[in-house]
């Protein structure tokens, strides 16, 4: 059961990320908010600092409680093309960055095989990397890559661009991704890594990328933060 004065913070938050108090404004007086919500002092000082918590507000002394959240620019991912992420960040005029978490070789199991669609036995790069924009930490990559056709690949290559090395330097031609769109809870390991304020739920893109030759090199799920993201695609009605 929710209590009193988490139900406010909702309700403040949501007049915030509404635009109804707006950007370095102030929201309404303490005295003015006791009245608005039929609550006590100490009831609307627990909803405050559950906002400072999470960004949305800060006191300024001798003036109020100032409204610091700012509606992120959205990035708008195309899923009908395959594009990098550094290609997407420029497209986009964001500043972006990638930072390499894990990077290790593993060998398929069946359980692994199942999940990523490899077959068991299968040598694998395991890859998690974080993505950043603008210094914030809003994407999760957690990737398999197909060993044998990426050799030569490092983490510091991972963090520049893993398809830029294997166009670029191995001369392979990435030809088509299956990609899937679903909605997750947000994991403990996901909030170890990304800036997710208080959503508890991400938007998560499922990729399976094969070559010319048909072979699959990657699966790849990349999880999202919901707020910042648009995902894009067009659609045409066959007769």
């Amino acid at each position: 059961m929710r209590t009193i004065y988490y139900e406010i913070y909702e309700d403040l938050r949501d007049k915030i990320l509404e635009g109804f108090y707006r950007y370095q404004t102030y929201i309404p007086p303490e005295s003015q908010l006791i009245h608005l919500y039929q609550c006590s002092h100490n009831t609307i000082r627990k909803s405050i600092s559950v906002l400072m918590l999470h960004g949305f507000v800060q006191p300024i002394r001798g003036k109020g409680v100032l409204v610091i959240y700012r509606p992120e620019r959205r990035a708008n991912f195309v899923l009908g093309d395959i594009e990098t992420f550094k290609e997407a960040a420029a497209r986009n005029g964001l500043e972006a960055q990638t930072q390499a978490l894990v990077f290790e070789h593993v060998v398929a199991d069946e359980a692994l095989a199942e999940l990523t669609g490899f077959m068991t036995g299968d040598e694998l790069l395991h890859l998690e990397r974080v993505r950043l924009f603008e210094g914030k930490a809003l994407i999760r990559d957690k990737s398999y890559f197909l060993a044998s056709v990426f050799p030569g690949l490092t983490p510091r290559i991972a963090e520049d661009s893993v398809y830029a090395y294997a166009e670029g330097v191995l001369g392979m031609r990435i030809v088509t991704s299956n990609r899937t769109v679903t909605v997750d809870y947000a994991t403990a390991d996901d909030r170890a890594v990304m800036d997710l304020l208080d959503f508890n739920m991400l938007a998560v893109v499922t990729n399976h990328t094969f070559n010319e030759q048909g072979v699959m090199i990657e699966c790849t799920q990349s999880r999202h933060r919901p707020d910042f993201f648009t995902f894009h695609d067009t659609a045409v009605r066959g007769y």
